[in-house]
């Protein structure tokens, strides 16, 4: 009965006689817990692993092998947006759900331009969630109407708030062990953020950091 449900309730055509592996990454634990209990209840799904933040769900990648992932976009040490970057590459790679519940326009699209497979609000129906994790492990991409070429109109829209910190701190002159401080986060996180930054700005290096956030600040 289990096999008829897949069979039916993925589309004609779906061969998938196995459960699908999933791993979530979430920071909320009440939030986890209610996750948990909903893919229990339903027999498509084989919960692999749970992970509170982006860096574990990196490892849990590297030791583990399943179907998709449903990752938030902002959580400690790694965000989502970081996690999708470090995936890039990966020949085994899971397909990728953003689970989140900003409601910035914003997010679907950067998600989908970094390999994203799919996209779902906190705000939708917890059968949303399900279906989207079904159609995604079929191979199907599940976004809002996203307009990616919006992505290139403003490089500064995709940055989180921790890199507007991080480039402004940069314009005005601090080191990265002052931003550190400043920000309280250690010197190899600063690094990370400064490296996701530069690689968002198209740009190689501070110095050509600055520029591009001055000239940006001129233009508005």
């Amino acid at each position: 009965m289990s096999e008829e449900n897949n069979e039916d309730g993925q589309g004609s055509g779906n061969k998938r006689r196995r459960p699908i592996d999933i791993v979530i990454a979430e920071k909320n634990p009440l939030l986890m817990s209610s996750l948990i209990k909903l893919f229990a209840g339903d027999d498509r799904f084989a919960l692999v692993a749970t992970t509170p933040d982006g860096e574990r769900f990196i490892s849990a990648v590297e030791r583990l092998t399943f179907d998709v992932a449903i990752i938030g976009w902002e959580m400690p040490y790694m965000d989502g947006r970081g996690v999708l970057q470090a995936l890039q590459g990966r020949s085994a790679a899971p397909r990728v759900i953003v689970y989140t519940g900003s409601a910035s326009p914003e997010i679907p699209r950067v998600a989908m331009s970094l390999g994203a497979a799919g996209f779902c609000s906190k705000s939708d129906p917890p059968a949303q969630l399900l279906e989207t994790v079904a159609a995604v492990a079929d191979g199907r991409m599940m976004f809002p109407f996203v307009d990616v070429s919006q992505l290139a109109n403003d490089p500064f829209s995709g940055l989180t708030p921790r890199e507007r910190e991080l480039l402004a701190a940069l314009a005005s002159g601090l080191t990265n062990a002052q931003i550190a401080g400043k920000l309280d986060i250690s010197l190899n996180t600063v690094k990370f953020h400064l490296k996701n930054l530069y690689d968002k700005l198209g740009v190689s290096n501070r110095a050509q950091a600055v520029a591009h956030y001055l000239k940006g600040r001129e233009g508005r």
